[in-house]
């Protein structure tokens, strides 16, 4: 078991406030495991980081000041995995992780929004009338959809709605905290990998 954890999050663009948001959003979406962590007093931080190179580099700078917290980097893979995430974000960005655990490394394949439309009774709660739930794919395990197929999805899906297309600054991070986690966890495996790994860093 740790003291802290701290998770440092791609997403939010360069705005103060676009930051807020994801901070939040994400919030919502770990709450559960949160409130576990605060019942042993484990410390608790999201760090909503921007663009995907800063989020490495918070991460890197968030190791080197809080050593004694497990510090976790969680970015868009962008594309398949075929390998641990450690590698894959070595190998595609050319980061340099060798001087990092493996269980600190995590992905939403192939970005968020595959966590979204994991739970499509969010997305009908979020957009309501005239969201076209049938524009979503239903494939099952939902790290296998294309990046550009999950754009195209959700934009076909919402544009007739009240909120409009979906945007994701304005509209992701809202739908993220509706969403039922066990169902994300259920139809994509890296979710399931990184929930995983927080419970058993605090003891669950």
């Amino acid at each position: 078991m740790v003291d802290e954890i701290r998770v440092y999050v791609e997403g939010g663009g360069d705005g103060r406030e676009s930051k807020a948001l994801v901070r939040r959003g994400f919030g919502k979406f770990f709450q559960n495991i949160v409130a576990q962590a605060r019942e042993k007093r484990i410390r608790w931080h999201i760090v909503a980081c921007g663009s995907r190179n800063s989020a490495f580099s918070d991460f890197q700078v968030g190791q080197r000041t809080h050593p004694d917290a497990f510090n976790i980097l969680l970015v868009d893979a962008e594309e398949r995995v075929t390998t641990s995430a450690r590698q894959h974000l070595q190998e595609r960005d050319a980061w340099k992780l060798k001087d990092f655990d493996d269980e600190q490394c995590h992905l939403m394949v192939h970005v968020v929004e595959a966590w979204l439309i994991g739970d499509i009774d969010a997305l009908q709660a979020f957009y309501g009338q005239h969201f076209n739930a049938g524009a979503i794919p239903r494939t099952e395990d939902v790290e296998q959809i294309e990046k550009p197929t999950l754009y195209a999805s959700l934009k076909a899906a919402t544009k007739r709605t009240t909120k409009g297309e979906y945007h994701k600054i304005q509209h992701g991070p809202e739908i993220l905290g509706l969403l039922d986690v066990d169902k994300v966890r259920g139809r994509a495996q890296h979710c399931e990998r990184l929930f995983a790994t927080l419970e058993q860093k605090i003891g669950s």
